[in-house]
């Protein structure tokens, strides 16, 4: 692998050159990554890439007006031209009274080691290799007729933060994954699943045939579906398919939305949302953690904190443009890519985990409804309301029998969130992560 460009070093040029320039204020963002990736299929290597590339994000400030620019190409007379775009661009820009750096009282001063880099780059015939041991474990399950193909990769990047309030900071991480998807059953009647995994360090990666043995296996499961009569009934999500439910609530808790009015949380701060006992955690500093992140996007200092405690509502994510809105403290949630200013974001994320087995979860269920998958984005961030395409397996007598397709699951996230039950069966693996849950009261609409 080339030498890069130091990212601190060309982030803090950046800097230096725009308040040359001109400009009250002026931070930046730099990026540099290498990856490589394989594309296997059918027993036979499809594709296999290598890049490096180098991004770099300037945001100035004249007054209230802001103007941010991006480029991939660090040579000093582009650096140059970049500062004249943004400053010219900010000269023209609408005053914005929130726009604005972090003071320096509220920056990051230590930057913790997370363990996220793992400097192991493979070589090109272990990606390959994993990518077909995942593939062909999949295909030797029975039922499974054809492959969408497994993929592998790696990649290690670095970013760098610097800026006029005196923040500078950069931290690097590697991944690796593997994943594969196929095909089960015979022309009208085949379904496809599949299954992935992604770790900060390549030794923490479980055999690729573990992972492709899953995914036929949950193929296969989705044959000879039939549709669920039309009803109000108990849904369990398994743990899967139970991630999306916390995604809702970042959108719902995101700061840019409370300060507008437009989400059904917006005045439910400190109250109780979630039955008692239920808890989510969010931490960026969790030790190999997939979206773990030592400072966020703006240059401050990132902590563990329960989102929900107890179930009550306890943070807004809330990047410094939000905080001054809402006139509150930010909470160290922004988040920035190169070509477009901060917004909040969330870390390493989960609901912690309830007694109950999900077998004894659905033990008392004389009809309902077990998701595996869900499709479409159905939800109405301003009232709540929640209707998603689902399939699954129904449940009688509390167990699970025959698949299930072509069904809708609805309902209000208000009351849905309120009616959640947890099951004991969480593992952190993707960065959002839940175990299965269970909610009573809601509208499946099948025949």
């Amino acid at each position: 692998m080339t030498t890069p460009p130091d990212p601190i070093e060309l982030a803090a040029d950046l800097v230096a050159r725009a308040t040359r320039a001109g400009a009250d204020a002026a931070d930046a963002v730099c990026f540099h990554g290498a990856s490589m990736s394989v594309n296997w299929r059918l027993g036979a290597l499809e594709e296999l890439q290598r890049a490096e590339g180098l991004d770099m994000g300037l945001r100035v400030f004249i007054g209230g007006r802001q103007a941010n620019v991006s480029t991939t190409d660090p040579t000093p007379a582009n650096l140059d031209r970049m500062v004249e775009r943004a400053m010219a661009m900010a000269r023209i820009a609408p005053e914005d009274d929130l726009a604005g750096l972090a003071p320096e009282d509220l920056l990051a001063t230590e930057i913790p080691d997370l363990d996220l880099d793992a400097d192991d780059e493979p070589e090109p015939q272990r990606l390959i290799d994993m990518a077909a041991e995942c593939e062909d474990a999949a295909r030797a399950v029975e039922g499974i007729t054809n492959s969408d193909g497994a993929e592998a990769g790696w990649q290690r990047s670095t970013a760098a933060m610097a800026a006029s309030n005196g923040f500078a900071g950069s931290w690097t991480g590697t991944s690796s994954s593997v994943g594969t998807a196929v095909i089960a059953g015979e022309g009208l009647l085949m379904e496809r699943d599949g299954d992935h995994r992604s770790v900060r360090h390549m030794a923490d990666m479980p055999s690729p045939a573990e992972i492709g043995a899953e995914a036929g296996r949950r193929a296969v499961r989705k044959l000879n579906p039939s549709k669920l009569p039309t009803r109000t009934m108990p849904v369990i999500y398994d743990a899967r398919s139970a991630r999306s439910l916390l995604g809702h609530l970042c959108e719902a808790i995101s700061g840019p939305g409370v300060a507008r009015g437009t989400s059904f949380l917006k005045k439910r701060m400190g109250e109780q949302v979630f039955a008692p006992g239920i808890t989510v955690v969010e931490d960026p500093h969790r030790l190999r953690g997939l979206r773990s992140r030592p400072f966020d996007g703006e240059g401050l200092a990132t902590h563990r904190r329960n989102l929900i405690d107890d179930g009550h509502l306890t943070s807004w994510l809330l990047d410094l443009r939000s905080a001054r809105q809402l006139n509150l403290t930010p909470t160290g949630h922004a988040s920035r890519g190169a070509s477009g200013p901060p917004s909040p974001s969330v870390s390493n994320l989960w609901l912690e985990a309830g007694s109950a087995s999900p077998e004894e979860l659905m033990a008392d269920i004389e009809d309902g409804l077990y998701i595996t998958f869900l499709i479409g984005f159905g939800v109405n961030g301003v009232t709540g309301d929640y209707s998603r395409g689902a399939g699954g397996f129904r449940i009688k007598n509390g167990e699970l029998t025959n698949p299930v397709s072509e069904i809708t699951v609805a309902g209000n996230l208000k009351q849905m969130f309120a009616a959640m039950i947890p099951a004991n069966d969480l593992e952190l693996l993707f960065g959002t992560d839940s175990p299965t849950v269970r909610i009573d009261g809601m509208t499946v609409a099948g025949t």
